[in-house]
């Protein structure tokens, strides 16, 4: 009678198995969902913040590079060619940033729009020639199929950079400083980089492309971060 019910149990378990194995493939698919963009496949956001977290607890505290990179103008490219090879433009710039943050060994996200940020761990304190590599990087033409055949599409990139360390708030100072960066870089034309340096604020309004979310929840009337 015993063994009756070891087999019962041990049948019981083998015709759960692909009913289980199904529900953590689905949870697994919707945790991946939750944490990248659909269109890029980078993280999101969401992802993004998920990683900072784990560096924020690893010890000993880290100093770490953010990058903030907007594309210039990128409506232009949108309403030339129509949001479909728009999609596509994001995307290869997507995979250009994710390539460089991989190359420093770290990581890369689409956070909304035309705007994307990476986590670098900080190897060097040349944060300019960072910046210029994303800048150039991103700049390089881009073929974009049309109606007519490829057409070659080039976008520019502001970029803000801060030096934060890994124990430091993600959105109130690490994203928000390199942020502040990014405005001061687009403050001064296209294809511009800008490094946050302790006191710098937000500049004026009229220099800014409007109000996000994260600038709403931050002060901006010549409070520093």
């Amino acid at each position: 009678m015993i063994a009756t019910a070891v087999v019962a149990l041990a049948v019981g378990r083998l015709t759960a198995w692909p009913t289980i194995h199904g529900l953590r493939t689905q949870l697994a698919d919707a945790t991946s969902a939750m944490l990248h963009d659909p269109l890029t496949g980078m993280l999101n956001r969401a992802g993004l913040q998920a990683a900072h977290a784990t560096l924020a607890n690893t010890d000993p505290v880290q100093p770490i590079i953010v990058a903030l990179i907007d594309l210039d103008d990128f409506k232009h490219v949108n309403d030339t060619h129509g949001h479909s090879r728009g999609d596509d433009l994001l995307t290869e710039v997507g995979d250009r940033i994710s390539d460089i943050a991989a190359l420093h060994g770290g990581t890369a996200a689409r956070l909304a729009g035309d705007e994307y940020a990476a986590l670098l761990p900080a190897r060097t304190d040349d944060l300019d020639r960072i910046a210029d590599t994303f800048t150039t990087i991103i700049s390089q033409p881009v073929a974009l199929p049309t109606d007519s055949g490829p057409a070659l599409v080039a976008v520019s990139a502001s970029v803000g950079l801060a030096l934060v360390d890994t124990s430091d708030p993600f959105t109130e100072v690490a994203l928000h400083r390199a942020d502040i960066a990014m405005y001061h870089a687009k403050r001064y034309g296209r294809h511009r980089h800008a490094i946050y340096q302790p006191g710098m604020t937000m500049p004026p309004a009229q220099h800014r492309r409007g109000p996000r979310l994260r600038d709403r929840h931050q002060p901006t009337n010549g409070a520093s971060a």
